[in-house]
Formats: structure tokens, C-alpha cells, sequence
């Protein structure tokens, strides 16, 4: 007698592996969104014999048009737990790829009602066309915020005096900060708005005291004892993605950063917010 096969046997056994691969896929869409929209707050300290009140500086980077909550409500909770005393804007606030201006004009509205707000370009500013760029600094500039790009202000913020920098993303590749250089008091801690970190060298020949930049996203994919996998204009395993960088008495932050762009995702590497406690 020949023995007849149990047809359910091949139907449980898909049956089985759709329902694991279903949790696969659910795992990894959670694993996405947590690191994708997990906001992050990293704290770092910067004493000057100079200061003598003290301040926090709020920096956010690289937003690329990203929301955290109705009308980046999170994002702005976040930075307002922080005690902001000032809030610095280190570029690609909008992407490139898919730009929506409003965004990033509102938000920098409300950043504005928190505390006085300063600005410089990334990248994908430069990537715009020619009038969805003047569209994006004249809504910054009526939000309030200071546009910032390769000038010098002296700012009094809680009763002590700094110098604030800003390059502009396209004068990162010549002798624009050098000359500005020329006219900072170094009678005052000197503080670098600059997009991109790899110009690390370069910002340490000019010298400020304190530079803040971000555009690496980390790495993108951050790796347990490696670190970041890719950076933009540093390639794979590239050496500047997030903390801090010294070369004599200048010190280098760089931001993580918020959003995302030609890479959709990130893993192992969740949105910053850098804050500055700087003190005497």
C-alpha cells in the first residue's frame, strides 16, 4: 500500500515562514523609525577664561525639511528644555531632492520666538534653483533669524561678549575665512558657524576658538568599535561624522544632524540636537 502524503505539511510550513518574515518586516520598519525619528540630545561643555555669566548654545543641523511632531513640535520642545541663549542653524535646513520651504521657514520662525537665532548655508541650499533659493533666506530673514554667511558679529549673549562667524557653503573651498581672520578680536572667544567638518585643518589655521558644523550625518550607518560607514565629500569610514575634534586651543562640534537625504535611513545613528553649556 503506498502511503499517501499529508498535504497540510508543505502549507503550514509556508504558512510559518511568511509569518516570520512578517516580523522580520516588522521589526525592521520599527527598527527604522526609531532610529530615524528617536531625537537625541547631546550635551557638550566649553569653558573660555574669557566668559564670565556663562550661556547655552543650542545648535541644529542639517534638518533637511524633516518634522518631528505637528509642525516640528517635538523638535521645538526639545531645544526649549535645553534654556537655549542663542540658536544656531548649521545649513541644509531644506534637501535639495525634495524641498518644501515652508517647512523650514516656519520652523525657523518659531526658533525665533525662542531665543535670538543664527543661520548659515549647507550644500543643498546651493542646489536650489535660483528662486526657491531667494524664497528660502527672505522667509528666513522675515522669521527672524540671521542670516550669517561669510560675515563677523559681535554679540553680547547673558552679559558676555563673543564674536560670531559664519561661512557661507560655497566659501568653505577658498581664502574667505582667512580673511575674515583678519578682523576677529581675540579679546573674545570666537565662535565658527561652518557646515562642513572636513575643512578641519583649515578652520584650525584661522583659528577660532570654537567651531560648529555637522553635514556628515554621523556616518549614516554607525558601526559598534568602527563608527560612521559614509560620509558626503569624506567617502567610507570617513574620520569627522559626529563629537569633538581639537587642534591647540581651537575645539571642533560636529552635529549628527536630523535628517536624511540621499541616504533615506539611518541606523545605529539617531537625530541630535548638540547643545554648547559654555562657561568661564
Amino acid at each position: 500500500m503506498t502511503k499517501k502524503e499529508n498535504p497540510a505539511k508543505p502549507k503550514r510550513f509556508t504558512r510559518k515562514k511568511l509569518i516570520i518574515w512578517l516580523c522580520v518586516l516588522i521589526f525592521a520598519a520599527v527598527f527604522c523609525i526609531v532610529n530615524n525619528k528617536w531625537l537625541t540630545v547631546t550635551e557638550y561643555t566649553f569653558a573660555d577664561s574669557r566668559i564670565k555669566n556663562g550661556f547655552n548654545i543650542v545648535q541644529i543641523s542639517d534638518l533637511h525639511n524633516a518634522r518631528f511632531g505637528r509642525g516640528n513640535s517635538r523638535l521645538l520642545d526639545k531645544i526649549e528644555q535645553q534654556s537655549p541663549d542663542i540658536i544656531v542653524i548649521t545649513g541644509d535646513i531644506v534637501d535639495g531632492t525634495h524641498t518644501n520651504i515652508g517647512t523650514a521657514v516656519d520652523f525657523c520662525k518659531q526658533a525665533a520666538a525662542l531665543c535670538p537665532t543664527y543661520y548659515v548655508t549647507g550644500n543643498h541650499e546651493h542646489w536650489l534653483e535660483a528662486a526657491d533659493e531667494e524664497t528660502l533666506y527672505s522667509g528666513i530673514a522675515a522669521a527672524g533669524v540671521t542670516i550669517l554667511d561669510d560675515k563677523t558679529l559681535d554679540i553680547t549673549v547673558n552679559g558676555d561678549h563673543v564674536q560670531l562667524c559664519g561661512l557661507d557653503d560655497e566659501s568653505l573651498y577658498n581664502d574667505t575665512l582667512f580673511k575674515l581672520a583678519e578682523d576677529f578680536d581675540r579679546a573674545v572667544p570666537i565662535i565658527l558657524l561652518a557646515h562642513e567638518p572636513q575643512y578641519f585643518d583649515d578652520y584650525a589655521k584661522a583659528a577660532p576658538d570654537l567651531v560648529l558644523t555637522g553635514h556628515a550625518h554621523g556616518g549614516q550607518v554607525r558601526l559598534p568599535f568602527v563608527g560612521g560607514l559614509v560620509a558626503p565629500d569624506q567617502g567610507f569610514f570617513p574620520e569627522y561624522t559626529e563629537g569633538e575634534f581639537t587642534a591647540g586651543n581651537m575645539h571642533m562640534i560636529i552635529s549628527r544632524g536630523l535628517g536624511n537625504s540621499v541616504i533615506p535611513v539611518r541606523v545605529f545613528d539617531p537625530p541630535e540636537i548638540v547643545c554648547v553649556r559654555v562657561s568661564g
